[in-house]
């Protein structure tokens, strides 16, 4: 018997200062879903998660609660596998960076990267953020205070967190060596960083700029991993946390086997807040030991509320369990991976995730089961027909839609899209509700000639609901084994591999009475009890009503901030479409000619074609533009400028309007 092929993937592992939200869970629910479609699809899988328990943070806030770093870290521990447990995650290995053999590897790494010359002892002097654990230069800080004769004293990183001076000496990583042959890898592996748009602000932000020497050490606390030679140093949080990839196969120790067999990693899910240390710091690791690196590192999007990211003090924060416990896994697990496109940011609202629970599970799937199973019951004695196709007119669209969404679902979840996938296994579900409505089983039933018609519709919609069950066993992990149930089926023999409409056992007899398996909700009640749980998370109500809008944490789509005098110097004009059309041979590509104030018309192309299938409609028009950008040419045609517009996280796009009553020309400000 052939060897299966091997498929790695890793969360990253997270730090323990706090409990756990379902942004957290968003991330561990999604690598969940990968890897057990990948096992499904007859992989040797190894899933890895785990929790970072060094640094400052950690080392504060155990003597904050009067208890000892390890103890505090224990319990943390103990509490994340509870909610993996809760959320049935199903995790090959849980590391922790507390585990004796991860801090010899370690220490073993760092030896190797200082004898090798990579690493090497200096001082360093710079801003420093706790929360961040993350180093700042004076310009990358977002806010600066100053004293009254203008020296920097203190300020804020880019996250909102303070920073304090630190000067300590410290063991540097010579991140600046590597830079080139990281850029070359790029290169000549675009797959590497997904989305591409993460890897495009990776080499503008930080690598084209400049990579500096990267500090990795630290004096000023111990709860770490000590260098062996010099025990004043603890290695800092990146080599100590990075390493967990490779620590948790064996690497370094005895026994690598593991590491032999899975590494290098197929895929590596990470926060896009975090895109920078897996994509830059932790490749220039791997090429210093000579390891070859993983073959693909996910930034995906965040989980936000309304009013930006999930915060404790805010009263937006929502928690797993309490959803889980009022309406089931399933429910939750399908609402992060259905509601949020992956790699862009979603948001999440108590109204959205009661009405896709109502709707999409309740309504679509819920009642396709119950009628399919009732109908069985009433028409044919409740067991299932046998397969035959083309018997009535609507048969061979429900069949053609069938493979076709199992086609399309593969392509989704192979490329981790799985609001993708799942939006094509509920195009079967609602085709066969509408099949239900085609074929009107209720008539057929009241003529015996129709017999054959009849049986045909049960058998098409059982077998609709087997292919549903089927596609949704990576991603729901209990909702297929009822739908199996009580349909008859045994769940062990369901394969997703080489799947096929047309293939349901005959004879199958199915459960003599259904049971909901997502009972309907009373909207309104539900949304008012998870904004009440949200608010209990928050703790003091007084606080919720108190706004300070230095505490708020800006949410931006591009890692760097600029400064006002660099907006200043882009100039906003309004101007009035007097003629658009299509640039010949661009298909994304429309010609405007504009009344922008100048002494004659001006000419910029946009890309917006596709959503403007009718340029003329445009004309007439009061947009934004960029006025002052240089013009360039595109297609052999100059463009003047940019036309402004807004794109939503699902691709839906529209160019911004101007004050109709404003005169052309006019300067926005």
């Amino acid at each position: 018997m052939a060897e299966k092929e091997t498929f790695y993937i890793t969360t990253p592992i997270y730090y323990p200062s706090g409990k756990l939200h379902i942004g957290n869970s968003y991330t561990t629910i999604a690598c969940d879903a990968v890897a057990r479609y990948k096992r499904l699809m007859g992989f040797d899988v190894f899933y890895l998660t785990g929790v970072d328990e060094h640094g400052q943070k950690i080392e504060t806030k155990a003597e904050e609660l009067g208890v000892e770093p390890q103890e505090y870290v224990d319990k943390m521990a103990a509490d994340v596998k509870k909610l993996w447990k809760t959320l049935d995650i199903s995790y090959d290995k849980f590391i922790r960076t507390t585990d004796d053999y991860h801090k010899k590897s370690v220490q073993q790494i760092f030896d190797r990267l200082l004898a090798q010359g990579d690493i090497y002892l200096g001082e360093y002097e710079g801003w420093y953020s706790i929360s961040d654990e993350e180093f700042f230069t004076e310009t990358q800080l977002a806010e600066v205070y100053r004293d009254n004769e203008g020296k920097v004293i203190g300020g804020k990183a880019p996250s909102g967190h303070e920073v304090e001076l630190v000067k300590e000496e410290s063991y540097f990583f010579r991140m600046s060596k590597y830079a080139d042959r990281l850029l070359a890898y790029y290169n000549e592996h675009p797959e590497f960083i997904q989305p591409e748009s993460r890897k495009n602000e990776m080499i503008n932000n930080f690598i084209k700029p400049g990579l500096e020497d990267l500090a990795v050490s630290r004096t000023t606390f111990s709860w770490g991993i000590p260098v062996t030679n010099d025990p004043k140093h603890v290695v800092y949080v990146w080599i100590d946390a990075l390493s967990n990839y490779i620590t948790a196969l064996g690497y370094g120790s005895e026994d690598d086997s593991l590491f032999q067999k899975y590494w290098p990693a197929d895929v590596q899910m990470v926060g896009k807040e975090i895109v920078r240390f897996h994509t830059i710091y932790w490749p220039i690791m791997l090429m210093a030991l000579d390891v070859p690196l993983p073959k693909k590192i996910y930034g995906h999007g965040w989980l936000l509320m309304k009013d930006g990211k999930m915060s404790k003090s805010k009263g937006n924060t929502v928690y797993p369990e309490m959803l889980v416990e009022r309406y089931g896994l399933d429910a939750l697990r399908y609402y992060l991976l259905r509601a949020v496109p992956f790699g862009s940011d979603g948001v999440f609202t108590p109204e959205d995730f009661a009405a896709r629970v109502n709707y999409d599970l309740a309504n679509d799937l819920g009642n396709l089961l119950n009628r399919t199973v009732a109908m069985i019951n009433k028409y044919c004695g409740g067991y299932v027909p046998k397969y035959a196709s083309l018997v009535t007119p609507f048969d061979s669209e429900l069949s053609t839609t069938a493979a076709n969404v199992v086609g399309r679902y593969h392509e989704a979840m192979d490329k981790m899209e799985f609001s993708i996938a799942l939006s094509e296994i509920w195009n079967l579900v609602s085709r066969a509700n509408k099949y239900i409505d085609e074929t009107q089983p209720w008539v057929l039933a009241k003529d015996e000639e129709k017999k054959d018609e009849l049986d045909s519709v049960m058998i098409h919609l059982a077998e609709s609901l087997r292919i549903v069950a089927i596609l949704l066993q990576p991603i729901m992990t209990e909702t297929p084994a009822k739908i199996f149930a009580q349909l008859g089926l045994n769940s062990e023999e369901m394969n997703l591999q080489g799947l096929h409409f047309g293939e349901f056992p005959s004879d199958t007899k199915v459960t003599t009475k259904g049971t909901p398996i997502f009972p309907r909700l009373e909207l309104e009640a539900e949304v008012t009890y998870i904004q009440k749980k949200m608010a209990e998370g928050a703790g003091n109500t007084e606080e919720q009503v108190k706004w300070d809008p230095e505490e708020t944490e800006l949410v931006s789509v591009k890692d760097k901030e600029i400064k006002y005098e660099d907006f200043d110097k882009v100039e906003l004009k309004v101007a009035e479409v007097i003629d658009c059309q299509k640039v010949k041979g661009a298909d994304k590509l429309l010609q405007f000619r504009l009344d922008a104030g100048d002494n004659q018309d001006r000419q910029i192309l946009s890309g917006v074609a596709e959503f403007y299938p009718d340029p003329s409609d445009l004309i007439g028009k009061k947009v934004v533009i960029v006025a002052n950008l240089k013009p360039r040419k595109m297609r052999g045609q100059i463009s003047q400028g940019m036309i402004l517009s807004a794109e939503s996280a699902e691709g839906k796009l529209e160019i911004i309007d101007a004050p109709k009553g404003m005169p052309n020309g006019s300067i926005i400000a």
